[in-house]
């Protein structure tokens, strides 16, 4: 019958139980951003406006199986119209022959009993997006989960989902994958697919979208950390962490689809090789205690070799520093060299999030969305011993990159490149503290800002310099921000 795939496990026990709070349609934060001209977004300018449909476009002709003809199913076949005029122009870069559409495109009402069927199975109940190779055709719940994903995200999300979708279809069409290649090549292909198109439509070529690269793509992002993998060890994840769904989505954006069809198992396998991957017993969760943040400001001073490392002060964050800015919970005062803590409050940040009220709440917490906050202050010290300045937006992007080099330092895989010393280490991370890093990235951008805590307003530049440290370490940090 073929392969079903689906953008992502989602487990939502009844309709009218899911909660709708979400994320808000513009991703607030605490950090302040004051640049008027902050870096590109993988080389196209920061805009603000308006992100989704384009007004005065008509709607485009697409069959679309058992529509109702609303609003949901509008947008959706609007989208695989602007996905399929894109494929036509870019399929010829990654496979020889023409670029075939699918075959058939079908929404459903999951509250009914007697709907369509998709790949050969009932609709009832199943609240999700695939596409079914055996039948070659996509289709997706118009009923909750593509309106839920619009109220919470913005309609880009939807529209994201659907352009991942249609990346499998490419995937069969032009003999990328093949069905016993591992799960996991399927999805980060298609995420990357899904993002050379967010790529086309913010460039303008998109007849029915636009998106604009801060808060609109912002809201995107966090939407592929609601359907990230959150178990390693659980044989249905095959979507990957949401750092690595982020990850896939960015090499599309930045580098196009050709960079897409390099994705295969060896290429995933190089990415995940330092990174925390396995369980070991628990949860990986260390409570933020005055101990505990002590032991990982210690395992820092083993990433970098200061000839003068910052000193640590648990009393608070307000220490009349004469020339920074207190940023709570967490800062730093270059004239004391000092990293200041209210320890309260970073424990609060570092407290995971209850499970089981909100099935689309995309905000992962946890002990590391604390810790990467003492690591970003941290690397203010490192910047400084290096003679960089603290006021300025390649400080916060320096901050976000260095804190991802740091974050791979203490993976307990290690690096063959990484100079720690596993003796001296206290603190070791675990799976899901990279998801944790991203979610804090994309919602407040503390651990991306400089030392008066400015950040950027683009969430994919403070997340893809994070992951330029995760996967570059130091140096990678040294030459893209020097």
């Amino acid at each position: 019958m073929g392969r079903t795939h689906r953008f992502g496990r989602l487990v939502v026990p009844a309709l009218a139980s899911v909660l709708l709070a979400g994320c808000a349609q513009s991703i607030a934060g605490t950090a302040v951003s004051i640049y008027d001209n902050p870096f590109a977004v993988a080389g196209l300018p920061v805009t603000s406006g308006p992100s989704g449909p384009r007004s005065g476009v008509p709607d485009a002709e697409v069959v679309i199986e058992n529509t109702d003809g609303g609003p949901v199913d509008t947008l959706a076949g609007n989208a695989v119209a602007d996905i399929e005029a894109f494929w036509r122009e870019e399929f010829g870069s990654i496979a020889r022959g023409t670029f075939r559409p699918v075959q058939t495109i079908v929404s459903w009402d999951p509250s009914e009993r007697r709907g369509p069927r998709f790949c050969g199975e009932p609709t009832y109940d199943f609240i999700n997006a695939a596409y079914c190779s055996g039948r070659d055709e996509i289709g997706w719940d118009r009923a909750f989960l593509m309106p839920q994903l619009i109220d919470d995200f913005g309609p880009m999300s939807a529209v994201m989902v659907l352009a991942h979708e249609y990346g499998h279809a490419v995937q069969y069409n032009a003999g990328l994958v093949a069905d016993d290649d591992p799960g996991i090549v399927f999805e980060q292909q298609a995420d990357c697919f899904a993002g050379a198109f967010m790529r086309h439509v913010a460039e303008g070529g998109a007849e029915h979208f636009q998106l604009d690269t801060s808060d609109g793509l912002n809201n995107v992002l966090a939407s592929m950390v609601l359907f990230r993998d959150s178990d390693p060890t659980d044989p249905d994840s095959v979507h990957g962490s949401a750092f690595e769904r982020v990850t896939a989505m960015q090499i599309g954006f930045t580098d196009g689809v050709a960079a897409c069809a390099q994705i295969d198992a060896a290429e995933i396998e190089s990415r995940r090789a330092d990174l925390p991957q396995y369980i070991e017993g628990d949860d990986g969760e260390l409570p933020v205690t005055e101990e505990s943040i002590e032991a990982i400001f210690e395992s820092f001073h083993q990433v970098f070799d200061l000839d003068a490392p910052p000193v640590l002060d648990l009393s608070g964050t307000d220490s009349d520093c004469p020339d920074a800015r207190a940023t709570s919970p967490v800062s730093y005062c270059p004239a004391t060299n000092t990293v200041g803590v209210d320890v309260a409050e970073l424990a609060e940040r570092g407290t995971a999030a209850s499970t089981g009220i909100d099935e689309f709440d995309a905000g992962v917490r946890g002990d590391y969305s604390a810790y990467v906050l003492v690591a970003s202050r941290y690397t203010l010290a490192v910047q400084k011993e290096a003679g960089q300045t603290l006021t300025e937006p390649r400080t916060a992007l320096r901050a976000a990159c260095l804190s991802g080099a740091i974050s791979a330092a203490l993976s307990p895989t290690g690096s063959a490149s990484s100079t720690v010393d596993p003796e001296k280490v206290r603190v070791w991370l675990s799976p899901g503290d990279l998801d944790e890093a991203v979610s804090g990235l994309l919602t407040d951008g503390l651990a991306a800002s400089d030392v008066n805590g400015n950040t950027v307003p683009s969430g994919f530049s403070r997340v893809d310099a994070f992951r330029t440290g995760v996967l570059g370490g130091e140096a990678a940090c040294s030459g893209r921000y020097r």
